[in-house]
């Protein structure tokens, strides 16, 4: 399968492997392939389904800003799952990605069976700081539109939050590079601006109502998406805290295999059924 027709747009969805199905949301810049390095192991177990979400990838791009926002992509992948005949499907989702699952879980909870969110947010509550970073945003959107994907790329990955990413190997670091630049502008833009943190609706004080298990995934290099994923975890009525440690705030890229143990152990305990060990609130665990 390829570009898929949902809600008046087109979604680039890859599906694979047999079992329960496994829905994997990418971060900002990236795409369904920035989960490739893990998809042989995923598809032991389960049916993936890889998305690239809109304004990356092979996906639409639309020009309104709101066509963006987590809510609307929310209704999208419900429906595109619907379609796949893969509801309810375990959802995977790494920052913006981990935004996106979060309001999927909140407006279509019989679609989501188990929740791993690396790196997620609830968003920023003060309206002040929201307000912001929603300029900080759109400042940057600008940026893109006037010098254009590469300069932007330059910018991007010398971010703190990215620093960390500097210790992966030199093929891994052009993949990623590469994954980068092969944007639209248009699509990054969009995206900034209809489904930042600065725009989007804070969920924190929502995620009580919210079931379905959960593992929350940090890196313990990343001190500032560390406290924001914790206090996800705390909010989240049946969820686990893992610690990645030597990892910043891609785990999934940096450290890869300690990434696929939390993942799978979690998942596979889920399909285990009653047999398995029930999930504590909060609950903290490392993973060297």
């Amino acid at each position: 399968m390829t570009r898929l027709a949902v809600n008046g747009v087109r979604l680039e969805a890859r599906a694979a492997g047999t079992g329960p199905p496994l829905l994997l949301l990418h971060g900002f810049t990236g795409r369904g392939a920035s989960w490739a390095p893990h998809l042989a192991a995923f598809r032991r177990r389960h049916r993936t389904i890889v998305v690239d979400l809109l304004g990356h990838g092979r996906s639409d791009a639309p020009t309104d800003p709101a066509r963006h926002a987590v809510e609307c992509q929310a209704d999208d992948l419900a429906a595109l799952l619907a379609r796949l005949d893969a509801i309810p499907a375990d959802v995977l989702g790494y920052s913006m990605g981990a935004r996106i699952a979060l309001r999927l879980a909140l407006d279509h909870p019989a679609a989501v069976r188990r929740l791993v969110l690396e790196s997620p947010s609830a968003g920023i509550a003060d309206a002040g700081e929201r307000a912001a970073r929603r300029a900080r945003d759109d400042a940057l959107a600008a940026t893109i539109e006037r010098e254009g994907i590469p300069a932007f790329v330059d910018h991007w990955e010398a971010q703190p939050i990215f620093t960390s990413q500097a210790a992966l190997s030199p093929a891994a670091r052009r993949r990623l590079r590469a994954e980068r630049l092969a944007n639209r502008v248009e699509g990054l833009a969009a995206s900034l601006r209809g489904a930042g943190q600065g725009i989007a609706h804070p969920v924190g004080g929502e995620l009580g109502v919210v079931h379905a298990p959960a593992l929350v995934i940090a890196g313990a290099l990343d001190a500032t998406g560390r406290r924001r994923a914790e206090a996800v975890a705390v909010a989240l009525p049946d969820a686990r805290f893992a610690i990645v440690e030597g990892s910043g705030h891609a785990p999934h890229l940096e450290r890869p295999a300690a990434f696929r143990r939390l993942v799978s152990a979690f998942l596979d305990a889920g399909a285990a059924g009653a047999g398995s060990e029930p999930h504590r609130r909060g609950a903290d665990m490392k993973e060297p």
